[in-house]
């Protein structure tokens, strides 16, 4: 199935605690075990997995006619889980490979990127910590930064996949943590420009912070990036939703140089949030909401509390 999209889309989604029903010592993933409270069965992973896979194969698909060249991933647990996904029945001819470390987090779960074999080669791929600390001077881990470098459409680009820190403490007090990540991200894309001045770069996320946020900020001023989403993000439209207020969490801010029409690889053209009925709450106070997986304790059978968010690139 080689065939070349009219468009590339390049999508992010957080796809809340994709866990396998296993148990692994090594991290907390006791909520996510057919024993557990939640009662995480293979069949209730099975229908997740399924779920993601559908989403993810129409994400952008009404314009481009075909699934996206890259996702980016949060919350994830592992490799196996990857694997199901990429097997699931709506992806497993398309052609879809993934790259993903085991970060330090402490919930255990990581960031990844998915790709498409026939439109993306990866030429490097490394993590990138965030070091945080706890107010006794403890290590608070967090998830790793990715970063991927490959070519879309013999165009090189670098990806970083982002996840930022919570605001479950308060957003004030947890400010620090995703200004702490936005410098890691700039000082990244500092070494990226000195290898090559005229790299294009995407950075996409759960930032936990808006559009109009500070770390957004930094990362827009000091790395020169441009961000879609601020015009995307409005009282009615965001990716995820807390005390029905829309928040705009995923983002996917890119270099300049992807309006660059002189050199005419791989041109911006359009941002959006991806929030068709099918993956929104369908009924009650809820409604037009993401459809979740659980509330709390009580499994709703759903697909993610966030929406994906995409761009489309016009290959030259």
């Amino acid at each position: 199935m080689n065939t070349t999209p009219t468009d590339y889309t390049i999508a992010f989604y957080n796809i809340e605690n994709l866990f396998d029903i296993e148990n692994n010592k090594f991290i907390n993933d006791r909520d996510f075990l057919p024993t557990s409270k939640k009662q995480w069965t293979k069949k209730r992973y099975r229908n997740k997995v399924e779920k993601l896979g559908t989403v993810i194969s129409k994400i952008g698909k009404e314009n481009t006619q075909t699934p996206p060249v890259l996702v980016g991933l949060a919350e994830v647990e592992n490799e196996k889980a990857l694997s199901d996904l990429i097997n699931s029945p709506e992806l497993k001819d398309k052609n879809y490979s993934f790259i993903h470390y085991d970060s330090p987090d402490e919930r255990g779960i990581d960031v990844a990127l998915l790709y498409n074999t026939d439109h993306f080669e990866v030429t490097h791929s490394q993590p990138y910590s965030v070091y945080l600390e706890r107010p006794n001077g403890e290590q608070d881990y967090t998830r790793d930064i990715l970063l991927v470098k490959g070519t879309l459409d013999q165009a090189p680009i670098s990806v970083l996949i982002n996840h930022w820190s919570s605001r479950r403490e308060g957003i004030k007090e947890t400010e620090f943590k995703r200004i702490a990540a936005a410098k890691v991200v700039n000082a990244v894309i500092k070494t990226l420009k000195e290898e090559d001045p005229e790299a294009k770069i995407i950075v996409m996320g759960d930032f936990n912070d808006n559009p109009n946020c500070k770390s957004i900020h930094l990362m827009e001023t000091e790395s020169g990036l441009f961000n879609p989403f601020k015009t995307v993000w409005s009282y009615d439209r965001g990716s995820v939703n807390h005390n029905f207020q829309w928040q705009l969490f995923d983002q996917i801010l890119f270099s300049t140089n992807f309006f660059d029409t002189s050199n005419p690889k791989l041109i911006f053209k359009n941002a959006q949030v991806f929030n068709s009925k099918f993956i929104t709450q369908q009924h009650g106070k809820y409604k037009g909401q993401p459809f979740r997986t659980f509330v709390g304790q009580k499994y709703h059978g759903g697909y993610s509390d966030h929406f994906p968010v995409f761009i489309e690139l016009q290959p030259s």
